[in-house]
């Protein structure tokens, strides 16, 4: 007789529960942790700097690496030597570093979210250059690029690493050191996409630097969002350096930076849904309507600038519904004013052909884009979120109107 063959270690044959036993049933079990670096820094092609060269080596230190970048092309008409930095970079740690190609332009914004072409062309690209599981996607740009790319890196071969250079002050305090990648289809933001953390983010602020004046002010709306839903003490820091932030003074940009990328990075790790696999999503305050204002607006709203306007509908909203203290709406509404957000836009009028609000829809949307119940993030206090499941339609037309009066 053969020997007795002894069950794969790493499938659990004990009944799941021990009193109700299920020999149809074998319960498979492994979990697998996730951890990457975050680093902040500046000038990252310097020559004197191993930021990246660190985070390429991190797992073999001792062989040469293949890497693959992409470059938001928006960055190149402010940035013209960028692509002459990183094969310089990569030429001066050539024993390590193995650059296939030359960096590639690829589109800035939701143009690259909107068409498959471009991710299609990216897979190209790597199949071309024979990229596999050891080597490296590198993408340098804001967040429409990092969430194109991260999809690409994802998804050939099952997964290659993937390291995350954000550009901008939106992507390197929020988006940037999440764990989603994703495009746009059938007119719905992000409905093709994974949750797959990257290997490394690397946050140079010598990029923020060279923003414009618009872009700068337009990430600091997830700042003001995270920190009314995460954190009072960041809530009265942002008040307190609403000057200098408008200014874009550096110091307190960096700390700005820095700690909403801490808080959502807590969020992420601590908040026991990081794969949002439930029906909240609680670092979306303020996101029902700004998605739906993105797409409505044509994108000529940048996704702070309808962050923004979301933030003050809602802080509104949940003073209106007795959850937030009266007054409290003026005050976030000031703050965001005062770091240089508008917060109206006519798209918020606009009605279908019911003549409902169309921008009612996004409850809709974003119900839909998880499944379950609706549940979006109000304010119970500033700092302090609260998940609700029913939404009343008409304390939001008057918080659309009450948005309007203080407009005009």
């Amino acid at each position: 007789m053969p020997p007795e063959t002894s069950p794969a270690a790493d499938v659990d044959l004990q009944p799941a529960h021990e009193h109700q036993p299920d020999a149809t049933v074998l319960w498979q079990r492994f979990s697998v942790p996730f951890e990457f670096p975050v680093h902040f820094t500046d000038r990252i092609f310097a020559t004197e700097n191993t930021t990246l060269l660190e985070c390429i080596c991190r797992h073999e230190p001792n062989k040469t690496h293949r890497i693959i970048v992409f470059v938001d092309d928006g960055l190149l008409g402010s940035r013209h030597k960028l692509k002459e930095q990183v094969v310089q970079y990569a030429a001066n740690y050539q024993s390590q570093i193995e650059l296939v190609c030359p960096p590639i332009a690829m589109p800035a914004g939701e143009k690259i979210k909107n068409d498959l072409h471009f991710v299609e062309q990216m897979q190209k690209h790597l199949a071309d250059h024979r990229i596999d599981r050891h080597s490296f996607v590198i993408a340098i740009g804001g967040g429409a690029l990092l969430d194109a790319a991260g999809l690409v890196a994802a998804t050939a071969h099952r997964g290659i690493r993937h390291i995350r250079i954000p550009t901008t002050v939106l992507s390197q305090n929020d988006s940037g050191v999440g764990v989603k990648n994703s495009v746009n289809l059938f007119g719905q933001k992000n409905y093709i996409g994974t949750f797959s953390p990257p290997d490394s983010v690397i946050n140079d602020y010598d990029f923020i630097r060279s923003l414009s004046a618009r872009d700068k002010t337009a990430g600091m709306a997830e700042a003001v969002k995270v920190a009314l839903i995460r954190d009072a003490a960041f809530y009265r820091w942002l008040a307190k350096h609403a000057d200098e932030l408008a200014l874009f003074e550096e110091s307190a940009m960096k700390h700005m930076i820095r700690r909403s990328a801490e808080l959502h990075m807590h969020q992420i790790a601590n908040g026991g849904d990081p794969f949002e696999t439930g029906s909240a999503r609680p670092l979306d305050y303020g996101h029902w309507a700004a998605h739906k204002l993105e797409s409505m607006s044509r994108y000529h709203l940048r996704h702070g600038e309808a962050v923004a306007i979301g933030l003050a509908l809602d802080t509104h909203y949940s003073v209106s519904c007795g959850l937030l203290e009266a007054g409290a709406d003026e005050e976030v509404c000031f703050l965001l004013e005062h770091l240089g957000f508008r917060l109206w836009h006519s798209a918020l009028e606009a009605r279908n052909h019911k003549d409902e609000l169309e921008i009612i829809q996004g409850l809709k949307d974003f119900q839909e884009h998880l499944g379950g119940q609706l549940t979006i993030t109000l304010l119970s206090r500033i700092g302090e979120g609260i998940e609700v499941n029913q939404v009343d339609h008409v304390k939001v037309q008057q918080s659309i109107q009450w948005l309007k009066n203080r407009a005009s």
